[in-house]
């Protein structure tokens, strides 16, 4: 264990910093982390980054100097202001209060480390004293590649997978209650691999003070879990109907497209809710119960307009 990196296992075991004299040493011999190999990097700081003390594991890294040798990308966020100055809206804080609070997941706390990295470069100023980061997931995916990547030996489904966090880390935000079915189906299927973890990163994001705006954030967050969970249900159950069915009952009753074989498939599929006919079963099953039940009988029956049989 190199001695510059040997306190950061206790204090995420302890909670507690080093002594003075420890991290005075430390800080004078900072520059000795530059000969440790990525591989030690990486074994020695994700316990601690995945330990209960995750903040001051990076609050004596950055008071060292340890930081700006392996991570300055995340140095320069220091006192870097979000929002007209006030100090808990540094970046620097908020990245603290978001490892705290997230999952104690190798990526996920990898992925809260880093995530806003790329506000650096993006900060714009605009009228009114309004502060603005566009693009500043895809930066933070760039420097990621460029920087802790390459001084640290992430494994490399890992890497990717904080790659990814970090480039998605603002779209579970976005989420207003007002997406469509297919929409959340969309947004599910596009982060399939890192769904669960990206919900959780969403969570510990939200570090506001004020107990409405925290409260209504993780409302919305949990109601997109909530409808993601339930169309996957949904979306598992067997069909009860087969596909199919309605050009079959049209050319065996001899009846034009329209609304009626929407009509009659609707008693069909009422009549396999209700347990009296079978679900999952082929085609001619559901037409033969349709002819012998009459079921067609009493349907309005509306062809298309301008339809000729």
């Amino acid at each position: 264990m190199p001695f510059v990196l040997a306190p950061v296992l206790e204090i995420a075991r302890t909670g507690r910093m080093p002594n003075d004299d420890v991290t005075r040493e430390v800080a004078r011999r900072a520059a000795e982390v530059d000969g440790v190999p990525p591989t030690v990097l990486y074994r020695v700081l994700t316990p601690a980054i995945c330990s209960k003390h995750p903040d001051l594991v990076l609050q004596w890294l950055q008071e060292t100097g340890l930081l700006a040798r392996f991570l300055p990308e995340l140095d320069r966020t220091v006192a870097f202001s979000q929002e007209g100055g006030r100090r808990h809206k540094d970046v620097w804080e908020h990245t603290k209060a978001v490892v705290r609070q997230s999952v104690p997941r190798p990526a996920v706390r990898w992925a809260a480390v880093l995530h806003d990295i790329g506000k650096v470069t993006t900060r714009r100023f605009l009228p009114g004293g309004r502060v603005t980061f566009h693009g500043h997931d895809i930066e933070g995916v760039r420097m990621f590649r460029r920087g802790p990547a390459r001084r640290i030996a992430f494994p490399r489904d890992e890497r990717r997978r904080i790659e990814l966090l970090i480039r998605h880390h603002l779209r579970p935000g976005q989420y207003d209650g007002s997406w469509t079915d297919s929409a959340v189906r969309r947004f599910a299927r596009d982060m399939d691999e890192i769904l669960d973890d990206l919900l959780a990163l969403s969570r510990a994001d939200v570090t506001s003070r004020r107990p409405g705006k925290r409260k209504r954030c993780l409302a919305m967050i949990s109601e997109l879990a909530a409808r993601i969970r339930t169309l996957a249900e949904e979306d598992a159950r067997p069909k009860p109907l087969p596909a199919g069915l309605g050009n079959a009952l049209m050319e065996r009753l001899e009846l034009p497209p329209g609304k009626h074989i929407g009509d009659l498939r609707d008693r069909l599929a009422q009549l396999v809710q209700d347990g009296e006919l079978e679900a999952g079963r082929e085609v001619d099953y559901y037409v033969e119960a349709a002819l012998e039940r009459g079921l067609h009988e009493g349907l309005e029956i509306r062809p298309p307009r301008g339809y000729a049989r």
